[in-house]
């Protein structure tokens, strides 16, 4: 693909060519671009100030406002303001089930491995559709402030996210009306923003360590070259500053004997002191002692007692960074350079635990807040042609994925991933009995294969026939160096197997494939809400057949009036089905779901108590 010089040295910004870099983060987020000095900038509009607190808020129209404004509705209106979403990106309702307590809002949770879903407003959101309204936010600023459209971004995501995860980012960003150039790790961000392999002839072994609100990882990075190669990454998805403040307001709940049944039932007060423990761990980064009164609870804390409550958690960060060492191979005097990333590691005892175990004092002297953003920023300007220091790998120009249920493409292989490249997911059969699994190729950006190019079909044949989910079928995408794809279908249980060669960028130019970019961002938005009305649909389906097959197997167990009001529910979700609302069918889903969940425990327990019945229990 042709890349665009963008000419930032003379402050002149050709209007929609403007490429920003983006940190999407748990906490606060930001936005950054190359300023007319070549040195990245975060961008503060009208004086708001640099983060935008990545917390969302509906009013009882639907309407959402974001960051700052959004912030005060945490303690006012706790159910309908999102935060943390981040840690619910790519993920299911079993991923977060053990997780629902941290969250004052309701996700809903069916017990399957679909993607999760929050409710506010009466509205069902996902967490893309959240990330977006705070991508639209950050996009705004950046247009307001420097006077631009801006189209174009890079952005940021941990070096463990997987697959899914980096999806989900990519459809948030087109879903804000943004062209999502690159979807970077975070830890090598931070050090482009260091400064750190821009020299071709620098070869250099660091360690990032990233401790965000809600997130931990560290990453060791070989980099030569100007090429950042990840050679181990570990960490925690529910671990960062989130906790912090959680152990704080564990130990005032104790200090002040507050009653936790009272406290769970209270959302306001609980906001309100996770709040308070946020503003006690900051103060303490300065001073010895914080005590400060809410109501009739005391806030009182010092600082060696902050350092007891965390320390097991930054000892977990430890021994993350430990593991990492040892999937690398490497000890920790042999790494060249530690850098601090995230608002958690202004902490001192955090910054001291650090500094022992590797050695030698960390690099934090670049705001660990904005060190991310800044580096996306720089990797903007590499993809705009600007820069010449660092090399890019060759990348595969657009999106490689399959169709699934409903006309959908799903992604496997994201466009600018590098090549040479593997990527898989795993599937099964939508129908009982299924023997045979069509498997369509296609290439683009839209959510839909309709708007797609389709490259290749081929049918995966004799898989045994069993009930709808059980089978197991592995896709692979094989990328070579030549840009030849290479598709391979397995059905595990049998080692069925089957596949094709294609060559994905056969017949388009490179202004096809620009048109398709444009396309998939003018598009977003219409294409997001099919896709949303579609996989509504699906789940609303299974769970509808399920439902009725639980009835004919199981009717002897349910009361008259049990079986009666399933069946009345199955059928007004049948009903909604037909329509394209995805919150009514959501909602009747939910409703279906929730009715008959104490039905299937029910039934577990008989089968559980026959299946017991005669049998001593050896002493």
């Amino acid at each position: 693909m042709a890349k665009i010089s963008i000419n930032l040295a003379t402050g002149s910004l050709q209007q929609e060519e403007l490429i920003v870099g983006i940190d999407l983060g748990t906490t606060n987020s930001l936005v950054a671009f190359i300023n007319p000095e070549k040195q990245p900038q975060a961008i503060n509009d009208t004086g708001k100030g640099l983060l935008v607190p990545s917390v969302v808020h509906f009013n009882e129209h639907g309407d959402a406002v974001v960051g700052n404004e959004a912030k005060e509705y945490l303690t006012t209106d706790p159910a309908n303001t999102i935060f943390s979403v981040k840690r619910l990106l790519g993920r299911s309702y079993q991923d977060v089930a053990g997780h629902q307590d941290l969250f004052s809002y309701k996700i809903i949770d069916d017990n399957t491995d679909a993607l999760v879903k929050i409710r506010a407003a009466n509205r069902f959101y996902t967490p893309i559709e959240l990330s977006a309204e705070i991508l639209k936010e950050l996009k705004h600023r950046a247009e307001h402030a420097l006077k631009t459209p801006v189209n174009r971004a890079v952005i940021t995501v941990p070096a463990y996210f997987n697959d899914s995860q980096r999806q989900a980012t990519r459809d948030a960003g087109k879903l804000a009306g943004l062209d999502v150039l690159r979807i970077v790790n975070e830890p090598t961000a931070a050090s482009l923003a260091y400064g750190i392999g821009l020299d071709p002839q620098e070869q250099k072994t660091i360690a990032v360590y990233d401790l965000g609100g809600g997130t931990f990882d560290v990453s060791i990075l070989s980099i030569q070259n100007g090429i950042f190669e990840v050679l181990s990454t570990n960490g925690d998805t529910f671990l960062g500053g989130d906790d912090f403040d959680r152990a704080i307001v564990d130990y005032w709940i104790e200090k002040n004997q507050i009653d936790r049944a009272s406290l769970q039932a209270n959302q306001m007060l609980t906001q309100s002191l996770r709040l308070q423990a946020e503003t006690a761990k900051k103060a303490l980064s300065r001073q010895n002692l914080y005590n400060e009164k809410l109501g009739d609870i005391w806030c009182t804390l010092d600082k060696q007692t902050f350092e007891e409550l965390i320390a097991p958690k930054v000892e977990r960060t430890l021994d993350s960074c430990r593991k990492a060492l040892v999937d690398a191979g490497l000890s920790p005097d042999q790494i060249n350079d530690v850098i601090l990333v995230g608002g958690s590691t202004r902490t001192p005892y955090v910054k001291n635990k650090v500094a022992e175990l590797f050695g030698k004092t960390p690099q934090d002297h670049i705001n660990p807040d904005e060190v991310v953003a800044l580096g996306a920023a720089i990797q903007a300007d590499v993809l705009a042609g600007n820069r010449s220091d660092i090399l890019l790998l060759d990348v595969t120009p657009l999106s490689l994925g399959i169709e699934t249920m409903g006309g959908l493409m799903d992604v496997i292989i994201s466009r600018n991933s590098k090549i040479p490249t593997r990527a898989g997911r795993q599937y099964t059969t939508s129908v009982d009995g299924q023997v045979n699994m069509k498997i369509s190729v296609y290439q683009g950006e839209r959510d839909l294969v309709k708007e797609n190019r389709k490259l290749a079909e081929f049918e995966l044949k004799g898989i045994p026939a069993m009930p709808a989910g059980l089978p197991k079928v592995d896709v692979n995408f094989i990328l070579n160096a030549d840009g030849i794809l290479t598709v391979q279908a397995i059905e595990l249980r049998s080692g069925t197997k089957q596949e094709i060669e294609v060559k994905p960028s056969y017949g388009l130019t490179d202004d096809a494939v620009e048109q398709m970019l444009i396309d998939s961002v003018t598009h977003a938005k219409q294409d997001v809400e099919q896709r949303m009305v579609i996989e509504a649909r699906g789940e609303g389906e299974q769970l509808a057949y399920t439902a009725e097959r639980f009835l004919e197997k199981n009717g002897l167990y349910l009361q008259p009036e049990e079986i009666a009001q399933t069946q009345s529910l199955i059928a007004k979700l049948r009903e909604s089905l037909q329509s394209a609302d995805k919150d009514v069918i959501l909602k009747d889903t939910d409703a279906l779901n929730e009715y008959t969940r104490p039905f299937a425990e029910r039934i577990m327990d008989i089968a559980i108590s026959s299946a017991m019945k005669g049998k001593k229990i050896d002493e």
